[in-house]
């Protein structure tokens, strides 16, 4: 083999290569299915090491499915570091700071079935866009393929709010 044709295929392969990479485009954290039949690792937590308690009668009744006594809360002993509350991170309803707000976004009626409207309509989406995209080869992200045409352009809406005298003071620099 010349020196030319080794050179020119040598070109060839390291082209090749370089097309498999995907770039800056991390298409793996936006990934929506479990394709895997391991365990999820985000599900194993550590949990506190077991304690005698003071009295057993004070100890909770045993509730299947609810949280364990050594079971870690981050967001709590976060704010219990920080000094706050850790009871202020339960949920107990809708707060009186809120109130308003809430009743204002009620004022229309309520859907009761809405997460599992937008659950049907985004299945249905993402099927739609799985029929045409039979020619993608490689990795590939269902969820950003179907819903890239309804991105917003954020720098575009920048310059049509900025155009029509609207300020945009904590707007991001071009990046």
């Amino acid at each position: 083999m010349s020196a030319p044709r080794s050179i020119i295929l040598i070109a060839i392969a390291v082209l090749a290569l370089a097309g498999c990479g995907r770039g800056d485009r991390d298409v793996t954290l936006t990934r929506i299915k479990n394709t895997g039949n391991g365990p999820d690792e985000f599900s194993v937590l550590p949990s506190k090491p077991l304690q005698t308690p003071e009295s057993y009668n004070a100890l909770p009744a045993p509730t299947p499915g609810s949280a364990n006594l050594v079971d870690p809360n981050p967001i709590a002993e976060g704010v219990a570091a920080m000094g706050g509350n850790p009871a202020a991170t339960v949920p107990a309803g809708v707060g009186r700071s809120d109130g308003g707000l809430v009743n204002y976004a009620n004022r229309y009626g309520v859907n009761q079935g809405i997460r599992q409207t937008l659950a049907g309509e985004d299945a249905e989406t993402r099927r739609r866009h799985g029929r045409v995209n039979i020619f993608n080869i490689g990795p590939n992200d269902d969820y950003t393929d179907a819903y890239k045409r309804q991105w917003l352009d954020s720098y575009a809406e920048q310059q049509r709010l900025q155009r029509s005298g609207v300020v945009t003071p904590s707007a991001p620099p071009p990046g």
